[in-house]
């Protein structure tokens, strides 16, 4: 069976693309325009802009709603900068904090089989917890779904550490299972370019300044500053924020060269975008879409589980009856 979905807050597709081996993309939204030429040079479609102007009755019918929702309200940064600022955050944000019921009331309306949202882990903790509690009660106790979340780390299929939360949901009380990721994945240099243009090579001056800063962190205790890669390991976190000064991940390069930055190229692979990828933007903008995604494998392992879920059409009811025929009959 193929099956219809949609693409919410689609950035440059990572979680279409898991998903496009079991079915069609009949609906895709992204309000960032960068973003939205790099989607339509991949997929040949331009997504509708900001959501909130979309009436869901407009939206066409689907099996899945895939969301990777803007998680800056519930992430540690983005709480503590507005905090700083005396901003609201979470649900009290009059922007992207609400943006959250947007896939509420599409859900509401076009009663899809199934969703997959993406979040940063911190979703889960966020204002002690309240968030994700409001979020829960929504999606099972107002829309009906059966819901399962899960916090997984990338990098066991890719080289990075990167650990996001996300939910799946059913309309009938399906059983499901998150995947089983694999706890050491590929190292770093398998990702890398062979042949890197200079200009990636961070300069004298922003290399100086870079350790001068972790140097002086150091000196207070705190663990900030550049980060050194280890090529047989896996990397950090890649953020939006890359784009600045790669600090976060920086390759070394040896014979007393200083540190480089990774390429776009490599920040596809590390997030697991097939090679055909295309990147047509400029590298301040790819390095902010690619730190915005999401890593490709992991979506790819939780859209088997959830086919295999819905195909398999097992409720959580059927199988507590079979473990208990299966353990009467021992």
């Amino acid at each position: 069976m193929l099956y219809r979905f949609i693409d919410l807050f689609a950035g440059i597709g990572g979680i279409r693309i898991a998903f496009e081996p079991y079915g069609e993309c009949v609906f895709s939204s992204e309000w960032d325009m960068k973003a939205q030429e790099t989607y339509d040079a991949n997929f040949n479609e331009k997504p509708v802009g900001d959501i909130r102007t979309v009436n869901a009755e407009n939206i066409p019918n689907h099996d899945i709603l895939l969301a990777g929702f803007p998680c800056q309200p519930f992430s540690l940064a983005g709480v503590s900068k507005k905090k700083s600022l005396g901003m609201k955050h979470g649900f009290l944000d009059e922007t992207q904090g609400t943006l959250f019921f947007d896939i509420a009331r599409i859900i509401k309306e076009k009663q899809p089989q199934a969703f997959l949202l993406e979040n940063v882990k911190n979703l889960r903790s966020h204002d002690k917890g309240n968030t994700f509690k409001v979020i829960k009660k929504v999606l099972e106790e107002e829309l009906g779904y059966t819901v399962y979340a899960d916090v997984l780390n990338a990098k066991g299929l890719v080289p990075q550490n990167r650990e996001r939360i996300y939910i799946v949901g059913f309309k009938k009380p399906l059983k499901f299972e998150f995947p089983e990721i694999p706890k050491q994945g590929p190292p770093l240099k398998s990702i890398l370019e062979n042949n890197v243009d200079e200009k990636y090579t961070l300069s004298d001056k922003l290399w100086n300044y870079l350790q001068a800063y972790k140097e002086k962190h150091a000196k207070k205790g705190n663990g900030f500053g550049y980060g050194l890669a280890d090529l047989d390991s896996n990397s950090r976190t890649l953020s939006a924020r890359y784009h600045k000064d790669g600090s976060e991940i920086l390759i070394p390069q040896g014979d007393g060269k200083n540190p480089r930055r990774l390429t776009p190229r490599e920040c596809a692979r590390l997030q697991g975008f097939p090679e055909t990828f295309k990147i047509v933007v400029s590298n301040t903008a790819a390095y902010k879409q690619f730190g915005n995604s999401v890593a490709v494998p992991v979506v790819e392992r939780i859209a088997e589980n959830m086919i295999y879920a819905i195909e398999r059409d097992s409720t959580i009811e059927d199988t507590v009856e079979e473990e208990q025929t299966e353990y009467a009959t021992k």
